[in-house]
């Protein structure tokens, strides 16, 4: 019985005594639902959607401009007709209509800079969605834990009061042999309420966590029939810190963000100096201006950039560049920090985790039912074989809320790095 009670500890979430007729899914299949359903994931794809079309927007040419006029219109105007008949109203008698045309031509590549500037917007906005579904996996992550841990909590309560029922069977039997007192036997049918309260609390912050990891997931599967199927355990080691470093840098989506910022400010800044440039305008007109039958001509307008040279943009995108280069460096820096914090998290808790596996485990075992044994024979007294009982509740729950933080601190890690490595 006792290596029964020792070994089902790492193992409780691998099997479900009471949704044993659900299929279990695991984290690969939760995450895979998250990113295919969560709506804050498809809002932010929509989001380069958007960002592609603006591509679009940005390589336009200029439309052309065409005009059509007519001058010269006498509305008093007449004109005698032939063999003296009187005049005729011809108010077009020395109508002058024009056609003409232009289109305005950029210069310095203006058109190929605002279409590389907005493609270099969508890869930002790509890593940027790429960084938000970082975070929310580690929300998500943190969510799927907590079933997890709660699933233990509720195993070692059925096996706790499992446990003390079977003591208490043997106490009675011993109270109705008069081995012990009935003020005894009562202190001990009070102590059960403690292990009925563990039960049921486990039974709501079970349904708790599953309610608040469907709500990520936008399902509406009933809690009855959902159930998640994970190891709830930890490694005995881990990688050095440097190696966690090294990945981070190389895949932390918000350092490419911020990376591929710089790259699109000098390209804003190249495309603020050939705003700065002159475009002309190239226009042709056809006309009649009798007795002239028919005529055409070709202008150029040439603005004169005197005061305007967009001197303000230029220095603008020129501060940018500048800027994005510091907030690159912050993120950097900030990668360090992630990385160093959520790894000195993870080693102190797979430290206690092993010192609780190596001895306090089985010691608090062990202390129990050597206590159990001697208080049924009586050898020991009952606030012995009470605080034996408190003893191997408290390390047994201690063990399990350690292995959750474990898991957490891994996915703490995991979102430090940018992909998963524990």
């Amino acid at each position: 019985m006792v290596g029964r009670l020792y070994l089902s500890i790492p193992i409780v979430c691998l099997v479900t005594q009471t949704l044993s007729a659900q299929q279990a899914i695991t984290w690969a299949e939760i995450r895979d639902k998250f990113e295919r359903a969560n709506p804050t994931l498809q809002a932010a794809r929509i989001g380069i959607d958007e960002s592609r079309a603006q591509e679009i927007t940005a390589f336009l040419r200029p439309n052309p401009d065409f005009t059509l006029s007519v001058d010269q219109i006498d509305p008093f105007s007449s004109q005698p007709l032939p063999n003296g008949g009187g005049n005729a109203y011809s108010p077009f008698a020395y109508a002058f209509p024009t056609v003409s045309a232009s289109y305005l031509h950029e210069r310095q590549h203006k058109r190929e800079l605002r279409r590389e500037s907005a493609q270099k917007a969508t890869v930002v906005a790509e890593s940027q969605l790429e960084d938000q579904r970082r975070t929310l996996l580690f929300t998500l992550r943190s969510a799927f834990v907590q079933v997890l841990q709660q699933k233990a909590d509720l195993a070692l309560a059925r096996d706790n009061l499992t446990y003390y029922d079977q003591t208490l069977k043997v106490s009675r039997d011993r109270k109705a042999a008069g081995d012990i007192a009935q003020v005894d036997l009562d202190r001990l049918e009070l102590q059960r309420v403690q292990y009925e309260s563990d039960l049921q609390n486990a039974l709501v912050n079970l349904r708790t966590a599953k309610i608040q990891l469907l709500a990520l997931l936008n399902e509406r599967t009933p809690l009855e029939q959902f159930d998640v199927d994970g190891e709830y355990d930890f490694p005995e080691k881990v990688a050095p810190l440097e190696e966690y470093r090294t990945t981070a840098l190389e895949t932390r989506p918000d350092l490419k963000a911020a990376m591929q910022s710089v790259d699109k400010a000098r390209t804003d800044y190249q495309l603020a100096v050939a705003n700065g440039s002159t475009d002309p305008t190239f226009g042709v007109d056809l006309a009649r201006n009798p007795p002239i039958p028919a005529y055409f001509g070709v202008n150029v307008t040439i603005p004169l950039r005197i005061f305007d040279r967009n001197q303000g943009e230029k220095a603008r995108t020129r501060l940018d560049i500048t800027r994005n280069e510091r907030l690159q460096d912050a993120t950097q820096a900030q990668i360090y920090n992630d990385v160093d914090s959520a790894y000195a998290t993870v080693n102190s808790n797979i430290t206690l985790l092993r010192s609780y596996k190596a001895s306090y485990l089985a010691q608090a075992v062990r202390v129990r039912e050597t206590i159990s044994f001697s208080y049924q024979r009586g050898g020991a007294s009952l606030l012995d074989f009470l605080q034996a009982q408190q003893d191997y509740r408290n390390i047994q729950l201690s063990y399990l809320n350690l292995i959750g933080s474990y898991l957490t601190a891994a996915a703490q890690l995991n979102m430090a790095v940018g992909r998963e490595v524990l």
